[in-house]
């Protein structure tokens, strides 16, 4: 179903005021935010939900909880902002990578969905990627053929869960589940499309050649829509459940990620998102079909591009490590002084120079993601001697975060991808010491935006652009998205940072064999 765009603007010319209304499927949590037309919240709330751990390498979650929580949250931010539902001229959603929620005729969840931590399927790559070919996997989808991925899923329940298998009606992702539970109306997103090894990633279609080789029945996957597409409207039943009102377009959404750089303004080829939320990671904007195994390629959620990512378990949670194991003092002090323990982190860190003395830290706290792949990965101080202190160790840590952060950048450089600047979002990007060493770290200009919701504000984006609130994404970015800082790389420190990246990198080298071996035992 898709709802004309004329019928959409006179819904929205008899409201007085038009708010635009997006929901983040996260891992732990969903996070629902009202915005205005100029990307200012007005309301928010968010609802909590378990991740299930039933066996080791798995990590599945229930999406029925999923919808349970967004319509409590959705009440709460309403009843919060004081906000009519009439007001809601649109609603987006992006949501968390790598679902596969299995559903019969009647719409009903078949299984909880294994999600993006999930590993069970790892023997079932190996063989499925072995029979094939990855090199013929990675020519179809540009994506390596991983565990984490959806398409593994859906033949770990072929073999395992046959029953499913054969009631299953369609695969749905995190937001399109959630769009499915608003309108009723079954769809594949664009960028969420990655997950599936049998999508086509240089044209955006299924692959049906590639299909019949994974043993896929097509019927299984849905139609694909345009992350700003009306793919319909809320249905009197969910209205009743979220406490909005019948008729309210909703648009098909995207890929978190996707999100997320869209709402940090990044719709142009070389503007890169830098996260550092728990963990870190960037989006690069691509206008050409540029992949590498050691990467994550989607398509964007602004049309026309593409966004090549890199993934890593170093970011935030360092310093929340850091912070919960060795600041009882700073939290003592901090009480005294007003201030945070990680403000006094912060202000260990800036009494050290750019290069922590020689210390180098690798981030790899729970294995790690792009580029090197590796779930056997350690995290390591390296140069230790009588003269380090704690300030040495809280500035390692970031450092190791920003040269994982180049590290990546190098490996998308290797693929083509060029980048003109960083614009940063996550927690971290309230550090300005840690920012500013990540300018430096990878001799880029880092933009600062003023949201700290960039990920439900891509979500309204396509929202607004979806119902014509904005003519274009340049309008929608030019309109709600505000700069807060700026930081320019200094060359006077690059050259300790280089020296540090280099023993950064021969350290992973030297040791991987000896962490695999560990993590075998």
């Amino acid at each position: 179903m898709r709802m004309r765009r004329e019928s959409i603007l006179e819904r929205m010319s008899g409201a007085m005021n038009q708010y635009l209304l997006g929901i983040d499927i996260g891992t732990s949590a969903c996070k629902i935010a009202i915005f205005d037309e100029d990307g200012q919240v007005k309301a928010s709330a968010s609802g909590d939900y378990k991740v299930y751990y039933p066996h080791p390498g798995w990590a599945e979650q229930n999406p029925e909880e999923w919808w349970q929580a967004v319509c409590g949250a959705v009440k709460g931010a309403l009843e919060k902002g004081g906000i009519r539902p009439g007001e809601i001229a649109g609603i987006g959603i992006d949501g968390q990578s790598w679902s596969a929620i299995p559903i019969d005729k009647e719409g009903n969840v078949l299984a909880n969905t294994p999600i993006w931590m999930d590993t069970r399927a790892a023997d079932i790559c190996e063989e499925v990627g072995a029979r094939i070919g990855e090199d013929r996997i990675f020519e179809v989808c540009g994506n390596p053929f991983k565990p984490s991925y959806t398409t593994p899923k859906i033949l770990w329940y072929q073999r395992n869960l046959p029953d499913v298998y054969k009631k299953m009606d369609k695969i749905l992702q995190s937001n399109s589940y959630i769009a499915f539970k608003l309108t009723g109306e079954v769809t594949q997103e664009l960028s969420q499309g990655y997950g599936h090894h049998c999508f086509r990633m240089r044209t955006g279609e299924w692959d049906m050649d590639m299909c019949k080789e994974l043993g896929i029945n097509p019927d299984i996957l849905p139609e694909i829509y345009a992350s700003h597409a009306v793919v319909g409207t809320v249905t009197k039943q969910a209205a009743e459940e979220c406490g909005l009102i019948e008729g309210i377009p909703v648009v098909a959404g995207a890929l978190d990620a996707a999100c997320g750089t869209l709402g940090a303004g990044v719709i142009h080829p070389g503007e890169t998102q830098e996260q550092g939320g728990q963990a870190g990671g960037m989006s690069i904007c691509m206008d050409t079909y540029k992949a590498d195994k050691r990467l994550i390629l989607s398509y964007h959620a602004a049309p026309g591009q593409w966004i090549l990512q890199g993934g890593t378990v170093g970011g935030g949670g360092v310093m929340r490590w850091l912070e919960h194991e060795f600041a009882d003092y700073e939290r003592v002090k901090g009480k005294e002084l007003g201030k945070s323990s990680l403000d006094l982190f912060n202000e260990l860190a800036e009494k050290v120079a750019p290069g922590s003395d020689g210390l180098v830290f690798l981030p790899y706290m729970s294995g790690e993601r792009s580029p090197i792949w590796d779930p056997y990965a350690k995290g390591v101080y390296y140069g230790l001697d009588f003269s380090k202190t704690k300030g040495h160790f809280v500035r390692a840590a970031m450092e190791g975060v920003a040269l994982s952060l180049k590290h990546n950048l190098d490996v998308a450089l290797e693929a083509g991808a060029t980048v003109s600047e960083l614009r940063s979002m996550g927690g971290s990007a309230n550090s300005l010491l840690w920012t500013q060493m990540k300018s430096d770290v990878t001799g880029k200009k880092i933009i600062v935006p003023s949201s700290d919701t960039a990920t439900t504000l891509g979500a309204v984006i396509l929202a607004g652009v979806g119902v014509g609130m904005y003519k274009d994404f340049e309008e929608a970015v030019d309109r709600t998205v505000v700069i807060k800082r700026q930081h320019e790389p200094n060359p006077e420190v690059w050259a300790a940072y280089d020296k540090n990246y280099k023993v950064y990198l021969k350290l992973y080298e030297n040791l991987k064999d000896l962490m695999r071996q560990k993590g075998e035992e």
